[in-house]
């Protein structure tokens, strides 16, 4: 699984990972089809599209995200692992550690959002109460 774009550090920890998950390339059925979409007859003719099966989780993987069938069978891995950790770690997984991240910045902006209108409204009552007549009394 050589190729220009991949390096042999990449690879090995690749490797590492998924014998730290259990998942060995003998568990893996790693299929080649045409790949589909843009990218006119090129696309059509060479089959750069792997997928990958893991038989004893059932996961499949489909990767068809460069033109390079070895870049494609190293994402494919990778995304393989990514999901079977997923399934192992369930919460502590980097995946979900990332949605947790994403959906905490979501909260804490809003809270942002809503401080900033209240200061908007308060600025422009006080804005209002300087228009008003002088000696008027509610």
């Amino acid at each position: 699984m050589t190729d220009a774009m991949l390096d042999a550090a990449k690879e090995r920890r690749l490797a590492e990972k998924m014998l730290r998950l259990g998942i060995r390339e003998g568990d893996l059925r790693e299929i080649f089809i045409r790949g589909s979409g843009s990218g006119g007859q090129k696309i059509n003719k060479t089959s750069s599209c792997v997928q990958l099966l893991h038989a004893p989780s059932g996961t499949l993987v489909k990767c068809q995200a460069t033109r390079s069938r070895a870049l494609n069978r190293f994402l494919a891995r990778r995304e393989l692992c990514e999901r079977i950790e997923e399934k192992v770690l369930g919460a502590q997984s980097a995946r979900r550690q990332e949605f947790e991240k994403i959906r905490r910045q979501k909260r804490r902006r809003s809270r942002r959002a809503r401080a900033a209108m209240l200061e908007a409204k308060y600025r422009h009552s006080l804005k209002k109460q300087s228009r008003r007549p002088v000696g008027f009394d509610e």
